[in-house]
């Protein structure tokens, strides 16, 4: 891994630490974070939950936006989000959370985190995400 993922993984959000995610990637135009469904997030019958899928995707475009801050910029805070719930997630799954951007302006970014898991597309997020 680069210093910057590095970094990243260690400035983590308590939630994100909590759910077991790591980034794997950390690039201008594409951010992948990875987490492994645990039974702690599933619903029953033991599938990740939707607000775990969510709270994945708006993570990832989180990290996303801070690495695209522009100069003078002191974080970002998700505006709007939606997400495509597509296929389950058993516990064990290795979960591929890939953002890229569709906006990238001075006040706002909007970003599309696509969730995978063995080649298999799970859940689609679009998030909006205010530039502060």
């Amino acid at each position: 891994m680069s210093e910057a993922v590095d970094e990243a993984n260690a400035r983590m959000t308590p939630l994100a630490k909590l759910m077991g995610m790591t980034i794997a990637a950390l690039e201008p135009d594409l951010v992948v974070v990875e987490m492994r469904v645990r039974e702690d997030l599933c619903t029953l019958p033991t599938g990740l939950h939707g607000g775990a899928f969510m709270a994945l995707a708006d993570n990832t475009g989180a990290i996303a936006t801070v690495a695209n801050l522009p100069p003078g910029a002191n974080g970002t805070t998700t505006i709007e989000s939606k997400t495509n719930f597509l296929g389950p997630a058993p516990v064990g799954t290795l979960l591929t959370a890939t953002a890229t951007p569709l906006h990238r302006g001075r006040r706002t970014q909007v970003w599309q985190t696509r969730i995978e898991a063995n080649g298999r597309l799970l859940a689609v997020t679009t998030q909006t995400q205010l530039v502060l």
